[in-house]
């Protein structure tokens, strides 16, 4: 029976012993994943009741809107809060700013104009 690192297989490898090191040593690939995946986490998300809501209040947010709650966001994050009301352009936007998700969105003139559980306003 042929073995692997001296335990028994119960099948013939197809790959020979020193392939398996350039395998584990492959540095360049899993920094580009740890790039791509720190790219990912970095972006700003939306939960699906936000984007309902976005959608049924007719806000549309442009590429520069959508920068400017990442900045928000951003801004934020760097002086510890964990839930806050970015204010842009008329609009409220509620985020969890660990997660970087938008929660909910909805004009400022709306009747539902009061927000609880939040620990931050951000002017964007």
């Amino acid at each position: 029976m042929p073995q692997i690192n001296g335990v028994s297989v119960p099948f013939v490898p197809i790959i020979e012993n020193n392939n398996f090191d350039r395998f584990n040593s492959s540095k360049e690939v899993s920094s580009k994943f740890n790039d791509l995946l720190n790219d990912e986490l970095s972006k700003l998300k939306f939960s699906s009741h936000a984007t309902k809501r976005l959608e049924d209040r007719n806000i549309v947010l442009s590429n520069e809107e959508m920068g400017k709650i990442n900045e928000a966001v951003q801004r934020a994050e760097d002086k510890g809060s964990k839930d806050s009301l970015v204010m842009m352009n008329g609009n409220a936007f509620i985020v969890n700013i660990p997660n970087k998700t938008v929660i909910t969105a909805m004009p400022l003139g709306s009747n539902d104009n009061v927000f609880t559980n939040i620990d931050s306003v951000v002017f964007a």
